[in-house]
């Protein structure tokens, strides 16, 4: 076992005061004591307050706009919400995703809305931040398809209304339609697309914001380890770990050809499998599950974690009351994720 994986679950059983505690769920849980325990690891969120710089401002409203903008992509027809549905809690429930002319990515598309709280972007973590991740998806051969970044530029300076949008946004820039300020502008919108939910409450100290079963799978997700990784605000999307420590993982998923993960970006044979861990907010609402969207259902994507990741056999109990807290973290869709325009 990699040193950092052990010491993750090292913490988390040091916080739980157990080390993998057995099968049965708890009738009653120590609301209480459980919020101890859970502000140990986990911090809680709010809606970021509109910017009160007025550039900032101006950034975030164009980014709105680009980010529901399909005449930037190569077929006319893929903006960024292509992939991010609001009613698929900004996923798009495909196991992969497809972009311009029906072209598939290689991996699952993850929900935008959090992703300001990622250390990385990406399942790879091959982007560092969101303004790079939203740069670079113009020229992404299955997400906009462009052959450069001046294509797609462009494209946006054939629409009028751009011109005056981006000089209020980059006010200090003689050319401020760049691929460059495109995603400045993007990245400022998504960081606006924060989600608190009733779980947050709960860490903000109202015990009785969970109910008994969620209280139950939150017991039940420390005790067991899982918030050895999926830690933090988001619950992860903080670290790199190993897919499969204790099995591996394409043998629980039933995928053919394993995905070599930040190995085929780093060319080092010891990140071989190794993703971004995946921040848990929302994802009762974002399947399919894992970097290929290989697992519809939620209980098995649990349950195989359990094994792969920590060699442990959660019960269907267990795996339900895991489920039920993990229903605890989704929030509202932001009233701001919608496109021009629309009601």
């Amino acid at each position: 076992m990699r040193p950092a994986i052990f010491s993750r679950l090292l913490i988390a059983a040091e916080v739980a005061g157990v080390v993998f505690a057995g099968t049965a769920v708890a009738e009653t849980v120590d609301a209480k004591k459980l919020l101890v325990d859970a502000k140990a690891v986990f911090q809680p969120i709010m809606t970021p307050p509109a910017p009160k710089d007025p550039v900032q401002a101006a950034r975030a409203d164009l980014g709105q706009r680009l980010f529901f903008e399909n005449r930037v992509s190569a077929d006319g027809n893929v903006s960024c919400s292509h992939c991010h549905l609001p009613d698929r809690q900004a996923s798009d429930g495909l196991p992969k995703a497809i972009g311009v002319f029906g072209k598939e990515n290689p991996r699952n598309a993850p929900t935008i809305f959090n992703a300001a709280l990622n250390f990385k972007q990406h399942w790879r973590g091959d982007r560092d931040s969101l303004e790079e991740q939203a740069e670079k998806s113009l020229l992404g051969p299955a997400s906009f398809g462009n052959p450069d970044h001046a294509t797609a530029m462009g494209k946006l300076k054939e629409v009028p209304d751009y011109a005056p949008a981006f000089a209020k946004a980059f006010p200090d820039d003689k050319d401020p339609i760049s691929a460059k300020n495109w995603g400045v502008a993007i990245a400022a919108f998504e960081r606006t697309l924060i989600t608190p939910s009733k779980f947050d409450a709960f860490l903000a100290g109202d015990t009785a914001a969970l109910s008994p079963q969620e209280l139950a799978g939150l017991r039940k997700f420390i005790d067991t380890g899982c918030a050895g990784c999926h830690n933090g605000a988001g619950l992860g999307g903080n670290s790199f770990q190993k897919f499969g420590v204790v099995e591996d993982y394409w043998k629980e998923t039933g995928v053919g050809t394993p995905d070599k993960g930040r190995a085929d970006v780093t060319k080092t044979d010891a990140d071989l499998y190794v993703f971004k861990v995946p921040g848990l907010r929302n994802v009762a609402k974002t399947g399919p599950y894992f970097h290929d969207g290989s697992v519809e259902d939620l209980a098995k994507a649990v349950k195989i974690m359990g094994r792969t990741q920590l060699g442990a056999s959660l019960s269907d109990q267990d795996a339900a009351a895991i489920v039920a807290f993990l229903g605890a973290l989704t929030g509202k869709v932001p009233a701001n994720y919608k496109g021009p325009g629309e009601p």
